[in-house]
C-alpha cells in the first residue's frame, strides 16, 4: 500500500490549517500518509500509538509531536480510550525570514532537531500544556473569526508558538533518556536498517533475513505496527528522500534516481508521480518557480 498525499482544503496562498480538537477513533484516522506541509499535533486526551519516519510511540494526553514535511506518519488511536487531538499544518515559508538581529535563532529549529534526532515526541510538563493548548485555542479563534488582519495575527501566534517550543526543547538535556518505543527491536533495528540503505536493494526476504525473522511473521509485525506494508514504506522513503534532494539542484534527476534505490528511471518517474501527484522535473521547477 502506498502512503496517502493529504490533501488540504484551506487558501493555497496562506497555507496555514489548523484541525482543532478533533476525536481520532480508528474509523476514522487516516492511514500511513505524508505533506510537504510542517506538523504540529498536540493530544488533550486519550491514548493510542504513533508511527513517524521510523519511530514507533506511544501518544497520550500532554504530548506534543514535531512533524517535519515529507515524514511518513500514521496514527493508531485506542478504541476504547479514543485521542482528541490539535493538528497545526503550515508551510515553511510563512516563519522564515524576519527573524530580527537574533543570528543565533533559527525559528524551525524544531524541526531540525526533530528530523536530525528522531525526538518526534515530546510529553510536556504542566505549564507547557497550557501554553500550546491555550495558543491552539487563540489560533482557532482568529481562524473562526477572520477579522481584520487576520492572517497577519495567525503568523505571528504561529511564531510565538514556535520561539515557546525551541525554548522548551533548548532546556531539554543532550543525556535525557529517550522515551520507550513500541514493538519488538528487530522491527526497529529493521526500520532504522532501510533509512539508512535506501541506495541498496531492499525487499521482504532481505530485511527478513538480516532480523532472522520469518518472512511472513516480519510482514505481518511490520504492517501490524506501522500500518503499512514493507513495499509501501520504502518506496514512500525513497520519495521523500527525492524530494529533498530536488530541492537542492546539484544532482539530475538520473542521478538522484540512482541514489534513492531505482535502478530505472522510468520505474523511478512511475513511483514519483503515484506518490507525489507529479513527475520529478515538474515537483522541481514547482519548488524554482515559487
Amino acid at each position: 500500500m502506498t502512503p496517502l498525499r493529504k490533501p488540504f482544503k484551506g487558501d493555497p496562498l496562506f497555507p496555514m490549517e489548523l484541525v482543532y480538537r478533533t476525536t481520532k477513533s480508528p474509523e476514522v484516522e487516516l492511514p500511513h500518509h505524508l505533506h510537504d506541509l510542517y506538523e504540529l499535533v498536540y493530544v488533550y486526551q486519550g491514548k493510542g500509538t504513533f508511527f513517524i519516519e521510523n519511530k514507533l510511540m506511544e501518544k497520550k494526553a500532554g504530548d506534543l509531536f514535531i512533524i517535519p514535511g515529507n515524514t511518513i506518519h500514521s496514527s493508531f488511536p485506542d478504541p476504547d480510550d479514543p485521542i482528541i487531538s490539535s493538528a497545526l499544518f503550515f508551510a515553511p515559508s510563512l516563519v522564515l525570514g524576519a527573524n530580527g538581529s537574533d543570528l543565533q535563532y533559527a525559528i524551525l529549529s524544531c524541526f531540525d532537531v526533530a528530523q536530525k534526532s528522531g525526538s518526534y515526541r515530546h510529553e510536556l510538563p504542566k505549564s507547557n500544556q497550557q501554553y500550546i493548548e491555550g495558543m491552539l485555542k487563540r489560533i482557532s479563534e482568529e481562524t473562526r473569526l477572520a477579522q481584520l488582519g487576520f492572517r497577519e495575527a495567525l503568523v505571528l501566534l504561529l511564531r510565538s508558538l514556535l520561539l515557546h517550543i525551541n525554548r522548551y526543547i533548548s532546556t531539554l538535556s543532550a543525556e535525557q533518556p529517550a522515551h520507550s518505543q513500541i514493538g519488538p527491536s528487530w522491527l526497529r533495528n529493521s526500520i532504522q536498517w532501510i533509512h539508512e540503505h535506501l541506495d541498496q536493494p531492499i525487499g521482504l526476504a532481505t530485511l527478513s533475513a538480516h532480523a532472522s525473522v520469518d518472512p511472513a511473521h516480519f510482514s505481518r509485525m511490520f504492517k501490524k505496527y506501522t500500518g503499512l506494508h514493507v513495499t509501501g514504506y520504502i518506496n514512500a522513503k525513497r520519495i521523500a528522500r527525492a524530494k529533498e534532494l530536488l530541492l537542492q539542484h546539484e544532482k539530475s534527476i538520473g542521478q538522484i534516481a540512482e541514489i534513492c534505490g531505482y535502478d530505472t528511471l522510468t520505474h523511478f518517474h512511475r513511483n514519483f508521480k503515484t506518490l507525489t501527484g507529479m513527475t520529478p522535473g515538474a515537483y522541481r521547477k514547482q519548488v524554482i518557480d515559487s
